[in-house]
């Protein structure tokens, strides 16, 4: 497994400071979540980790080696990146997409290997779409398309994975396989997640993003406090604890303005 460092990364467009000085430790085999309201960052930093993108300012480092110094190949043979939205693989069969995985372990004109294979067939079998594997691209869900953008980023055996927004279009079963898959992992991952409810199950760590800045860190039973909250999303809510699981749990209660006791108002069934 592997580590990934990033410290005071900024990062503009046209003048405008999309991110500023953002600090983040990702500890080996460790599931880091990346949180906040949309337009926080939380995309645009996955794009600097992944070296998508330049920053203005501060590094990236891979265990002790900067970003800038590891090579192209070198890096994909580590590091899987799991895009939100990607439309690229329109004219291939799903096994083809998932086999593009094995590219940074393969000479330009080589065949698959045995090996390739084996570790292909399993990256199918672990997201639960083998089944579909000699179905076009183009026909699958989005929920279908975005496990076999893991299953390609699977059959990378990288050492560090980034997510943005796995969950996106994936139904109630498929969210809860996915991220607790990503805790079996041999894998450092950095995640971008929307629903805190998840994040607060199934992440090591998370990082609160408002406004390109980083606001809070650490363990979710410290940082997704009430305040906190309603500070960053402008939402009240109820923190308690999940009876079964003992995990910690978000209740929404209201849109912020006034005071909780005034806004939330159980709905009474008709006399």
């Amino acid at each position: 497994m592997g580590r990934i460092t990033a410290t005071e990364l900024s990062w503009s467009v046209k003048g405008h400071r999309l991110l500023d000085g953002i600090d983040l430790a990702a500890p080996d085999g460790k599931i880091v979540g990346l949180l906040g309201p949309n337009g926080s960052g939380k995309s645009t930093l996955l794009r600097l980790l992944a070296g998508l993108r330049r920053p203005d300012s501060g590094s990236v480092r891979y265990d002790d080696t900067g970003l800038s110094d590891l090579g192209r190949r070198v890096l994909a043979r580590r590091l899987a990146v799991v895009e939100q939205d990607v439309t690229a693989h329109n004219h291939v069969s799903v096994r083809q997409v998932v086999e593009l995985g094995r590219t940074p372990f393969r000479g330009r004109f080589d065949a698959l290997t045995e090996d390739d294979l084996r570790i292909i067939d399993a990256a199918l079998a672990r997201v639960d779409i083998a089944d579909k594997q000699h179905r076009s691209w183009h026909t699958l869900s989005g929920g279908e398309k975005q496990r076999v953008q893991l299953a390609r980023a699977l059959a990378q055996e990288p050492k560090e994975i980034l997510l943005d927004e796995p969950t996106n279009h994936l139904d109630i079963r498929h969210q809860l396989e996915l991220l607790g898959l990503l805790g079996t992992l041999d894998a450092t991952c950095v995640v971008a997640l929307h629903d805190l409810n998840l994040a607060a199950r199934y992440c090591d760590h998370v990082v609160i993003l408002e406004h390109g800045r980083v606001v809070a860190a650490g363990a979710p039973e410290a940082v997704l406090t009430a305040e906190l909250i309603e500070s960053v999303y402008g939402v009240d809510v109820l923190i308690d604890h999940e009876p079964v699981t003992g995990t910690l749990r978000i209740t929404y209660l209201a849109a912020g303005n006034g005071t909780t006791a005034d806004r939330y108002r159980p709905r009474l069934p008709a006399s």
